[in-house]
């Protein structure tokens, strides 16, 4: 900005420019992600109430409805843990979801979009930041799966590249949950939008096999992109597909995994990076 004497004043008026130069998309993205993981700092009961969350249902799988569930020779605790660590991305992104609404009723998207900055960069940010969160919220419910008496059947490393693939997942899912929020309107309307996650997380191999569902229930439940992911870090818990009942190989469901993940991405990254720029 630079000041220049008025022309029949006293005084001096300053002479609005726009910026020759913005900040760079790495630097954007940085600094809103930086934001977004300080506001879950400074309030942890964000985490721990999303944390919390993911373990009522855990625990009430594991303890109240796994004598009705028989696997085989599969203890049912080994099946449930990991196909519940992936879907607990859907758990923790609902609050996503009200907390981008929440921004854009607080006034804070006007704010930032005033800046002489990359607009993806703003959504991706954002992004980035809870995809941080969501690592911390992983490997809390992950622990978790080991104090309730789940085994680890494959190596370290299938073990750590399951986290991975949640990791990558719940980056993904987050870019759906941010355009909920961005189109709901409200905080509220978005808290209710996000329940729409918890569809695909029952309607899915994550808590029992697909075979057991109604033929309905089944159909959805086979072909709809959390069962890939349940089953990709499923089969790598187990070391291969076979002890979990897949007919696939264990690279057949990390392919077409990462495959949906793909998809998912871009059809919603774009969604959200434009109703960035446009919403009120």
């Amino acid at each position: 900005m630079s000041v220049s004497q008025a022309s029949g004043l006293d005084g001096l008026v300053p002479d609005l420019t726009r910026p020759h130069r913005t900040a760079g998309l790495a630097a954007t993205v940085l600094s809103i992600a930086g934001r977004t993981v300080r506001k879950y700092l400074r309030t942890p009961e964000l985490v721990v109430f999303a944390f919390m969350g993911s373990a009522v249902f855990m625990l009430l799988f594991r303890y109240v409805m796994a004598g009705s569930i028989h696997m085989g020779q599969v203890r049912y605790v080994d099946f449930l843990v990991p196909g519940f660590v992936m879907t607990s991305v859907l758990v923790t992104g609902t609050g996503v979801a009200t907390a981008v609404a929440d921004d854009i009723e607080q006034g804070v998207f006007d704010r930032f979009r005033s800046l002489p900055v990359p607009r993806i960069g703003l959504a991706l940010g954002r992004v980035i930041g809870d995809t941080t969160i969501i690592a911390v919220t992983l490997a809390a419910t992950a622990a978790l799966g080991f104090l309730v008496g789940f085994h680890l059947h494959g190596t370290i490393a299938q073990g750590l590249l399951a986290y991975g693939l949640c990791i990558a997942f719940g980056f993904a899912f987050l870019w759906v949950f941010a355009c909920l929020g961005l189109y709901a309107g409200s905080p509220q309307g978005a808290q209710g939008l996000s329940f729409i996650a918890y569809i695909p997380m029952f309607f899915s191999s994550a808590f029992v096999r697909p075979a057991t569902l109604p033929s309905w229930a089944r159909a959805l439940a086979e072909h709809q992109p959390v069962t890939f992911m349940v089953n990709a870090v499923r089969s790598l818990a187990f070391g291969n597909a076979s002890p979990a009942g897949l007919a696939h190989t264990t690279g057949y469901w990390t392919v077409w995994a990462l495959v949906w993940t793909a998809g998912i991405i871009l059809v919603f990254a774009p969604l959200a990076a434009r109703r960035y720029r446009r919403v009120d």
